[in-house]
């Protein structure tokens, strides 16, 4: 099976023996911006509806961008949290994680995958990405992500050389080979590419589409995309496996995509996904109501906005020297990583395996806090991220089986030249196997850098660690856990908000070693109270609710 490589004088052999597509402009029936048009199309033999959006990106008040989410949803639904004109399902993926390109303005969400199994071997690809740049011009290309960011987003002139069935996978592209995508605003990524250059071009031996589920000369429900050479993105799906729509394949599609004026085209998941969607509501007739976790988005223009130039960030990953850790921990297989250093698991446990990521600032300066790390079902729905700042000491609690590969928020806090400041993962999680630690940002209006390490920094973690007071709500009793790895005088104590102490948990001078100690309500009103542990010159305060 060869690559498809047709010309316009070819194209006639794909609709010889099809009705011709009869159009609908349906732009009233729903509430699109100027510059939107919205066509349906019908053929009674074969069956077929399809839709398309046609966007014209010379009005500067439209623009396209991916969404993703870290909880799957239908199309409709999407649209309407993303409050967005219209949108279409995005590339593929598998439950709550993409495998194809996500990137907004200024961060990359998700890359596309960069191998397949197939015939029992491993096999490297390249696969292809539709994007616009800073000048909101489209682009399909076939890209490879050499690491988590924008800057290792390389462009390549053609995808692997694969053969149908290849029994001899290739080797791993180098960048050397390729050209870094400069000028990158919003991308999502696909395949395989359907029009390269107004002719027919379909890479979907190249691609490794074989193997895959994604059909090539059957009729399937497909979702796609393409521009013209003036500035308009085609938004297309075609419904199929129904008795109103029998669906298109990959040529027909590469052929319509011609007929509608594109020079470039390219694949998106189909299927089950395949829908077409305002808010709330869908455009065509989905074959089957599949949550999705991307979109492809028509959206306001001022939604794609670049990345303002007073954005100021630091990042620590886990072999930094901002980054220390204590306990049992190991790397994980699983891709999607940050950086080059690969996101390390620790077993649910006790609390006395911690990662932490030092966060004192040269400045002081108010930041929104975020983490990245690897999602897998067998992690922990609530990773505690022990977050100590400015103003006190906070526990996040995340869900890592899903968020993956991407910056996830914790929240807002204030660091300062304190050494104390800094973001715990723990291990002191009561639901899945393992919890993740990975890479850590701080992102500021104003210029931030890190204090450097001090000899304190690398003899490992702090003396005294108040990881985690669980359950929190609680009622009536909750267990506070920390761990001391040198001899201390300590105090465990409870305040009311008022600051009025409530009972001594415990005090006096203790070994090093891990501490439970349960905290019973039941004879104090329901409301917030204090958990502070002093342990010589420091102390952690931890907020708790007490529910009746």
């Amino acid at each position: 099976m060869k690559l498809l490589f047709l010309t316009w004088s070819m194209l006639c052999t794909f609709f010889l023996w099809a009705d011709e597509i009869v159009w609908t402009d349906m732009t009233g029936s729903y509430d699109l911006a100027s510059g939107i048009t919205l066509m349906k199309g019908t053929r009674s033999s074969p069956a077929l509806e399809c839709f398309y959006l046609d966007a014209d990106l010379n009005d500067t008040a439209i623009a396209l961008r991916p969404y993703s989410a870290a909880l799957a949803k239908t199309v409709k639904s999407f649209a309407a949290d993303v409050n967005c004109i219209a949108a279409v399902n995005g590339g593929y993926f598998g439950g709550n994680i993409p495998y194809s390109t996500v990137i907004y303005p200024g961060e990359v969400k998700a890359v596309n995958v960069q191998t397949v199994t197939r015939n029992s071997q491993s096999y490297p690809l390249i696969r292809s990405m539709f994007s616009l740049n800073s000048e909101f011009t489209p682009q399909i290309d076939w890209v490879y992500h050499f690491g988590q960011s924008l800057e290792d987003v390389y462009r390549f002139a053609a995808p692997l050389n694969y053969t149908y069935n290849d029994p001899a996978p290739r080797p791993v592209p180098l960048r050397s080979e390729g050209t870094p995508m400069e000028g990158l605003l919003t991308a999502v990524g696909g395949g395989p590419v359907l029009v390269k250059d107004s002719s027919i071009y379909i890479s979907y031996n190249e691609e490794v589409m074989w193997g895959s589920g994604v059909g090539l000369d059957n009729r399937d429900p497909r979702t796609a995309v393409g521009y013209t050479s003036d500035g308009h993105v085609i938004l297309l799906v075609a419904d199929g496996r129904q008795t109103h729509s029998e669906g298109l394949s990959l040529p027909d599609m590469a052929a319509l995509f011609l007929q509608l004026g594109c020079v470039a085209a390219l694949n998106l998941d189909g299927g089950g996904s395949t829908q077409m969607a305002v808010p709330g509501t869908d455009i065509n007739r989905p074959s089957e109501q599949r949550a999705v976790p991307a979109i492809l988005a028509l959206t306001y223009r001022d939604s794609c906005k670049l990345p303002p130039e007073s954005d100021h960030s630091v990042i620590i990953d886990t072999e930094d020297s901002w980054a220390t850790r204590s306990g049992s921990w190991f790397a994980s297989a699983n891709a999607g990583y940050w950086g080059g250093s690969k996101a390390m698991l620790s077993g649910r446990g006790d609390g006395s395996s911690i990662y932490r990521f030092y966060t004192a600032l040269n400045e002081t300066a108010r930041c929104d806090v975020y983490a990245w790390w690897v999602a897998d079902p067998n992690r922990s729905s609530e990773t505690p991220f022990v977050i100590i700042h400015q103003d006190g000491r906070d526990t996040v609690r995340m869900n890592q089986q899903q968020g993956h590969a991407q910056w996830n928020k914790l929240g807002t806090f204030s660091f300062s030249q304190n050494e104390e400041h800094a973001v715990i993962v723990s291990n002191l999680a009561s639901t899945g196997n393992y919890v993740v630690a990975d890479a850590v940002k701080l992102s500021s209006a104003t210029p931030i850098s890190l204090m450097e390490p001090t000899s304190v920094h690398q003899a490992g973690p702090r003396s005294c660690d108040l990881l985690s007071v669980y359950p929190n709500p609680f009622n009536p009793q909750t267990s506070i856990r920390y761990s001391l790895d040198t001899n201390r005088n300590i105090k465990l104590e409870v305040f009311d908000i008022q600051g009025n102490r409530i009972i001594t948990l415990a005090e006096g001078r203790q070994e090093a070693g891990n501490y439970l100690v349960v905290f019973n309500g039941s004879e104090i009103p329901a409301g917030i109270y204090f958990c502070a542990m002093t342990q010589d010159e420091f102390q952690y305060i931890e907020k708790i609710t007490l529910l009746k």
